[in-house]
């Protein structure tokens, strides 16, 4: 059996960051207690390491004591949440991804000029939630283009356009298109998917075309490597999303000639070698 591992495979710089950042801390060897607030990132093996070195998730700010070390998930948090952190007199570390700071930035700076935000994203997802707290003109988030398209847009209003950092691009461009062709509409288009995103789903496309079978490996949690596996079925290459080599389904695998492997920007390089090795056994 042949295997085609994607080179865009595994962490993103922003996740790899943040996890410096809580690398860092935890060397330190801070007085108090250390958390992170939500899950760092999205990987549940990565959290359950942490965990064995004594690093807790806050699901609230009602967790986090005076005197606790803090730090922010990738994904960020609601601008909100993080000036409660610093008034509980936590120590607050942001390890907010570059790429979703800038989001926010943008995002509150069109809210200053009175846009609404038209948010192309996971309602329930922080990063989400994260973006609409710099919303201050209000904001709609929408999961399908089919929910913009009957959005009632109101005349006199002003709005922008934006995306979670891990959308798919392609969707968001025909929507943006779509919306400046509307005359009567005042719409600013903000470009806040992360190319790390672009990059990994136009590789698995790639790879799917000339594979028999499509394996990608990540947090069932992680919305971008969900539409890895997504895309790829767009495609109609057959195609698993597992977490862990465990889960691999080697009855259907075993037997193909060519499998296509990646993984979501949330994965870390020993899950990915570990179902490799599997794979490669078959």
């Amino acid at each position: 059996m042949e295997i085609v591992r994607a080179e865009t495979a595994g962490f993103c710089m922003g996740v790899a960051l943040a996890l410096r950042r809580l690398d860092s801390l935890i060397e330190e060897a801070p007085v108090g207690p250390v958390a992170t607030f939500g899950p760092i990132i999205h990987n549940p093996q990565v959290m359950e390491d942490y965990a064995r070195l004594g690093v807790s998730v806050a699901k609230s700010v009602d967790d986090i004591s005076a005197g606790s070390s803090v730090v922010i998930r990738a994904h960020g948090i609601p601008r909100t949440t993080e000036e409660a952190l610093c008034d509980r007199g936590a120590q607050v570390i942001d390890a907010t991804c570059p790429r979703v700071k800038k989001a926010q930035i943008l995002i509150s700076r069109m809210a200053a000029e009175g846009r609404i935000v038209l948010l192309y994203g996971e309602s329930e997802h922080p990063e989400v939630k994260g973006l609409v707290s710099y919303a201050s003109a209000g904001a709609f988030v929408f999961e399908s283009p089919e929910e913009l398209y009957d959005f009632p847009f109101e005349s006199g209003e002003r709005y922008c356009l934006a995306a979670q950092t891990t959308q798919d691009k392609i969707v968001f461009r025909e929507l943006a298109d779509r919306l400046k062709d509307r005359k009567d509409l005042d719409v600013a288009v903000l470009q806040t998917i992360c190319d790390a995103t672009r990059d990994r789903q136009k590789e698995a496309i790639d790879i799917a075309r000339g594979v028999d079978f499509m394996v990608v490996v990540g947090g069932r949690d992680s919305g971008n490597t969900r539409r890895l596996a997504k895309v790829v079925e767009a495609g109609g290459t057959p195609c698993v999303h597992v977490e862990t080599a465990a889960e691999l389904p080697l009855d259907r695998i075993r037997g193909t000639h060519r499998v296509g492997l990646t993984a979501g920007a949330s994965t870390p390089k020993k899950l990915i070698d570990e179902v490799e090795a599997v794979l490669k056994n078959l």
